[in-house]
């Protein structure tokens, strides 16, 4: 059940949730369509968790988007640009159950779950869904446990009481304009392109998940360190 109070749990560290530092910094959420979109939602009562919800959805449809390019072959096309549009869907509903949250001056004893399930669910669906389609589902994993990854380390350092971290250079929002940025081009370009670049994305986006979690451990670490 959703109580009044912006201080409640749904300001934590979600996108457009939060306060001062432990915001998560997305140059969109100051734009004239977020903030529409956001009113506009708000005006229509519309609940946060269920945005969240909403977004994980459109998370594991890009995912089930991407892995269909290898599946159905003869509609690659089509489903490489569904997964581009479903993987903007899930980040615009993770931008605007922050807003709407605040807007609305609610929270929800549940909201901390809310903010973090539902990105761990989308993140590995769509990366996994790209593995299949790279003809790699363990590159697809590697990916999405390297992101995971990113979050645990944030979470832990949050748990023992620094500002969440969301540093990169392989945070959410990079990822997924990797993603977006692929699906795009593979919607566009001859077939014959492609493979390799379905399966260096996934080296790239381990490997800088592996290196941001890192830097967000080394940064936790120092601040820890400092008291």
């Amino acid at each position: 059940m959703e109580t009044a109070g912006q201080g409640g749990p749904r300001d934590g560290p979600r996108d457009g949730v939060g306060q001062g530092a432990d915001r998560r910094p997305i140059a969109a959420r100051d734009t004239g369509f977020a903030n529409r979109l956001a009113a506009w939602l708000i005006a229509r009562r519309a609940s946060p968790n269920g945005i969240s919800g909403a977004g994980m959805v459109a998370g594991i449809l890009a995912g089930l988007a991407l892995a269909g390019t290898a599946w159905l072959p003869e509609a690659a096309r089509p489903l490489w640009l569904l997964g581009a549009l479903l993987v903007q869907l899930r980040l615009l509903a993770n931008l605007m159950d922050g807003m709407v949250a605040i807007g609305r001056g609610v929270a929800s004893p549940v909201g901390e779950l809310w903010n973090e399930i539902p990105d761990r669910v989308s993140d590995t669906a769509t990366l996994l869904g790209l593995g299949v389609a790279a003809g790699s589902p363990a590159w697809g994993l590697a990916a999405a446990l390297a992101a995971m990854s990113t979050a645990y380390v944030r979470a832990t350092g949050k748990a023992a009481g620094t500002p969440s971290d969301f540093r990169g250079p392989m945070a959410k929002q990079q990822r997924m304009a990797l993603v977006t940025a692929l699906a795009v081009f593979c919607a566009v370009t001859p077939v014959a392109w492609h493979a390799p670049l379905h399966f260096w994305a996934l080296v790239v986006i381990t490997a800088l998940a592996a290196l941001t979690a890192l830097r967000r451990l080394n940064g936790i670490a120092g601040k820890l360190r400092a008291r």
